[in-house]
């Protein structure tokens, strides 16, 4: 590791998970830290437990506000976990000279967000520093849910599993930049920022067989694809042309330079399903987005790797994205 903090570190890819691994985790190692979910199980498995900071710039930005990215961050690691969100902490660092009615609008968003989960704020904690001192506002918060489905996880993915996205990808990251840069883009292009209780709810009334699901933030689908090959020591195999992206998000890949499979999401999750149960699960979430999609397979082709397959029959291994992407993006 470099002796200094790079902006690279922050970006959910491969120095972001050397920091992770070499200072935090080999400090406070221990059997459920290992599993690296997107909440960890506790309480016997009836309990699901997580936390999450947003620093994202601009506080305001199409589609939603850091306040809407506070809950349903936390939200939706809950519900990755087949856990239903219950409770939450909100703290919050706020500098000198922040207006009021912003941040009136910031906890309204916040609070129909926890209406949308069902979930209620318990405790939390304020803290105002001198001007310059931080940028406007941070948010923190930590969730507690009830697991309602056990067993879910990304430690378990094997062949019998397939691969799916619950709509299409990118959204966040793009309308960040955008907003962020002052483009004018089509008005079409929003942040996917979302509660996902509601879609994973929806997959276990049905009863869907779900091995594993993550929302797919910093660094994207690839990042969550090479961390599931390398958890469950499996090859993943997706077919390139059935990741659904719109032609805004493309716009603003090519303008960065990105591949939109990395760019972060905030209302966009990867699933593995049982193969039985694929084209259920896929036919449930495109009532909630119809760019659901059923994307790849799970192989022992290439172990602890990720196969970009394209329609012209090549194909390449999609690496975990490095470098500073955009930073601040959540």
């Amino acid at each position: 590791m470099n002796k200094t903090i790079s902006l690279a570190c922050g970006n959910g890819g491969e120095e972001n998970n050397e920091l992770i691994s070499k200072v935090f985790y080999k400090a406070f190692y221990n059997e459920i830290l290992e599993k690296s979910e997107d909440a960890a199980i506790i309480h016997n498995g009836e309990l699901a437990f997580s936390t999450d900071s947003f620093t994202v710039s601009p506080l305001f930005f199409p589609g939603a506000d850091i306040g809407k990215l506070a809950v349903c961050g936390t939200c939706n690691d809950l519900a990755m976990m087949g856990a239903k969100p219950k409770y939450l902490t909100c703290s919050v660092i706020i500098e000198e000279g922040f207006e009021i009615e912003k941040l009136h609008k910031i906890v309204e968003s916040m609070q129909k967000e926890l209406t949308i989960n069902g979930a209620i704020v318990v405790s939390g904690d304020t803290k105002v520093v001198p001007r310059g001192s931080v940028d406007k506002i941070f948010i923190n918060t930590t969730g507690i849910g009830e697991v309602i489905k056990k067993g879910i996880s990304s430690n378990k993915i094997t062949d019998e599993d397939v691969i799916l996205l619950n709509r299409d990808i990118g959204c966040h990251g793009a309308a960040i930049f955008a907003a962020r840069e002052g483009i004018e883009m089509s008005s079409e292009l929003k942040s996917d920022c979302n509660s996902l209780f509601p879609q994973v709810q929806a997959l276990l009334d049905a009863d869907i067989s779900i091995t594993a699901m993550r929302d797919a933030t910093r660094g994207g689908v690839s990042a969550v694809l090479n961390e599931w090959a390398k958890q469950s020591d499996i090859c993943i195999e997706v077919q390139e042309d059935k990741i659904p992206v719109s032609d805004e998000v493309m716009g603003i890949c090519e303008m960065l330079g990105f591949e939109a499979v990395s760019l972060a999401n905030e209302g966009t999750f990867v699933l593995a399903i049982k193969k039985w149960d694929a084209e259920a699960a896929c036919a449930i979430l495109k009532e909630f987005n119809p760019h659901a999609e059923i994307i790849g397979l799970v192989s022992d082709k290439h172990l602890k790797k990720v196969i970009l397959k394209s329609a012209w029959g090549t194909a390449r291994f999609l690496e975990t994205p490095t470098g500073e992407l955009l930073p601040r993006i959540c």
